[in-house]
């Protein structure tokens, strides 16, 4: 494996299916990966969310993707809940994750006092009715006083209907989902962890708990930018260049082992 050819599994969030989220970056990679752009267990069934849906279906879907491609080892790549199921897959199965690089994580499953205080803030919105459900969950994504995007022109596509009930089972399931601490200690390959200053404070608390637990750990902050209009989305040109400079560290580091 060489950075010119990476092997990268990318993990969308619980909304935008994978390919959409990753298109721009995708272009900006070009010939620089081979890419798996793998949607969430969640939205897989012929009813969305998955009957009896955890995260043990998303990390099995992971290794099962890259077993169906031939690849022992790739790197790994989420957004948002996808970035929360790549950080319990290298915790469950480090030794097939060459790097991971993760952008905004909805949950390091890791437990704070800040972390209960956001948590509490996401199931209130779940309660509300579901017209105001999506946008309260939205609106915690963000910093104090900016604005939620407007919502996109025309009519809503197909896949659309089933993310609020999506979001509610991501919810559930991340909650119910242990990882020990200890297995990130273990994880010595590079991780690298993106956020917007314009993202909810919910991540930099985040970002400072992981960097005290992985052993190579870098963290890049994306000026202007928020969980809803994100770094890979807004500079695609900035992360392709993070990545493949975090790749390519990935790889010098196994030579040298």
């Amino acid at each position: 494996m060489n950075a010119s050819s990476a092997r990268v599994i990318f993990l969308p969030g619980v909304i935008m299916p994978c390919a959409l989220r990753y298109a721009a970056l995708l272009r900006e990679l070009d010939n620089a990966v081979l890419a798996i752009t793998k949607d969430l267990e969640l939205y897989a069934g012929p009813s969305a969310p998955a009957e009896g849906y955890d995260i043990t279906m998303e990390l099995d879907g992971i290794s099962g993707a890259a077993d169906d491609a031939g690849w022992d080892r790739f790197h790994l790549y989420g957004h948002s809940g996808g970035g929360a199921v790549a950080l319990a897959y290298v915790a469950a199965h480090p030794e097939r994750v060459v790097s991971l690089a993760v952008d905004e994580p909805a949950y390091d499953f890791l437990d704070s006092t800040e972390t209960r205080g956001y948590w509490s803030e996401i199931d209130a919105a779940g309660r509300l009715p579901e017209r105001d459900r999506m946008p309260a969950f939205l609106k915690l994504q963000l910093g104090p006083g900016v604005a939620l995007p407007p919502a996109p022109d025309g009519t809503p596509p197909p896949w659309m209907a089933s993310r609020p009930a999506g979001v509610l089972a991501l919810i559930t399931a991340l909650k119910q989902h242990h990882v020990d601490p200890s297995s990130y200690r273990r994880y010595a390959a590079p991780v690298y962890f993106s956020h917007g200053s314009l993202s909810h404070s919910y991540w930099l608390g985040m970002r400072d708990r992981l960097a005290t637990l992985f052993p190579d750990f870098t963290a890049e902050r994306y000026d202007g930018l928020h969980h809803l209009n994100t770094s890979h989305q807004a500079e695609p040109a900035r992360v392709a260049r993070a990545l493949r400079r975090h790749w390519n560290r990935a790889l010098a580091d196994q030579r040298s082992t």
